[in-house]
């Protein structure tokens, strides 16, 4: 009975002080907006950052020149088309289902009066397979278009909107200058959601026409050098098992004996997420460690607050113990009411994170946002530790004051 009557005190307390008690609310609703808020874009941006990378192929790994320093040098040995035969056999890696490479170039595209600088990516045939990527307009390059150096381009849409004016344009059969060489466009790629590059800012045309007549790619020995090696794994086969195949193939032909020293990088999709996702965590637990400092200044508003409406009520409190309230009476009383204001301030700032999260999609499109149940009992759980801790020295100095001290005082 007492606990229902020190809840009934403390709420007509607080409603007899609304503006106080709103102010003194105030901090907590910041701290707690802002905390949750945080938490909530980052576990979007952290879900959305793995979702583009799945797009990019669970079964792919991805294979890049990556110089390693020997002194004051760099060194490495380049990556050809050489290697993508090999590694597209049965033997060097067997766990591999199909190759692609790509070489790309920095282009100069003009049409007409209109000139857009973009890359020019060479790619085989085996490409677009890897990549899961098809043309929406037109057609794709055939293996005779490769071997002969053909120069035909397939545009994305950034390009097409940049030259044509509309991303929705057909300019299929039409002949661009790309660095001075006429090519004759056979397709526009679907448009992809970026990931760390545009792929729709690009052209891709075959890898010879780049190695060749867009560069100068050869190497004596080796036929010519590309840029990224893209290896697809058997859907029965183990990334790590066809990653060791394909690092083994590359120190051995390099001629390194130690795997530190390697001038070459293999990477999956998921391991760039994982990484990628590591540093988003990091960063959200950082941005909601100092968004925290704004409830320990709220709650050490709460206590403030609590320390006046105790010495506003001196002689209530000597009162109540005069007609008999106990010690824990005049502590619950008090500390109901820091609870109250701390667990009204965190409803307060789910409510305001809430109204952020409707909006953030306005800002960053594609990334959907949510409150968790989580996060929600986290704010609650912490408001309510800010309310105990920072009402239990306010609520303990009333429950401890003397009744005859208390009616005395004015």
């Amino acid at each position: 009975m007492r606990f229902f009557e020190s809840f009934r005190i403390a709420v007509v307390s607080l409603l007899l002080n609304r503006t106080r008690a709103l102010l003194t609310m105030l901090g907590i609703i910041i701290g707690v907006g802002a905390v949750v808020s945080l938490m909530s874009l980052g576990r979007g941006v952290q879900d959305y950052v793995a979702s583009q990378f799945e797009g990019l192929g669970a079964d792919l790994l991805t294979v890049r020149g990556s110089p390693p320093m020997r002194g004051f040098f760099q060194a490495t040995n380049p990556l050809t088309m050489v290697d993508v035969e090999k590694l597209a056999g049965d033997t060097v890696a067997p766990d591999v289902n199909q190759v692609a490479a790509d070489y790309s170039v920095n282009g100069t595209v003009v049409d007409g009066y209109t000139s857009v600088s973009v890359t020019v990516r060479g790619v085989t045939g085996s490409y677009f397979a890897v990549q899961d990527w098809l043309p929406s307009l037109g057609s794709l390059f055939t293996q005779q278009d490769i071997d002969a150096q053909a120069q035909i381009a397939l545009l994305g849409t950034t390009v097409v909107e940049d030259l044509f004016g509309d991303a929705t344009y057909n300019p299929v059969g039409q002949t661009i200058r790309i660095n001075d060489l006429a090519f004759v466009i056979v397709g526009v790629m679907e448009e992809r959601t970026a990931t760390r590059s545009d792929p729709n800012n690009e052209i891709l045309v075959p890898i010879s026409t780049a190695q060749a007549r867009l560069a100068n790619a050869r190497v004596a020995g080796e036929g010519y050098t590309v840029s990224t090696i893209y290896a697809q794994v058997s859907e029965d086969a183990s990334m790590d098992a066809a990653q060791t195949q394909i690092e083994a193939y590359l120190l051995d032909k390099h001629g390194i004996a130690d795997a530190d020293e390697a001038d070459f990088d293999v990477t999956s999709a998921e391991t760039i997420a994982e990484s990628r996702t590591a540093v988003l965590g990091t960063l959200t637990i950082f941005l909601s460690g100092i968004a925290a400092i704004s409830l320990l200044v709220g709650g050490i508003g709460v206590m403030n607050i609590m320390l006046v409406s105790v010495s506003e009520r001196t002689q209530e409190i000597g009162l109540r113990k005069a007609v008999g309230a106990q010690h824990g009476d005049i502590l619950s009383q008090f500390l109901f009411e820091s609870i109250l204001l701390s667990l009204l301030g965190g409803a307060g700032g789910v409510a305001v994170s809430w109204g952020i999260l409707q909006i953030a999609p306005n800002f960053l499109s594609g990334v959907t946002f949510s409150l968790s149940p989580d996060v929600i009992l986290l704010a609650t759980s912490v408001s309510s530790g800010i309310g105990i801790f920072f009402g239990l020295f306010p609520a303990n100095r009333a429950a401890k004051m003397s009744p005859i001290k208390a009616l005395r005082f004015e």
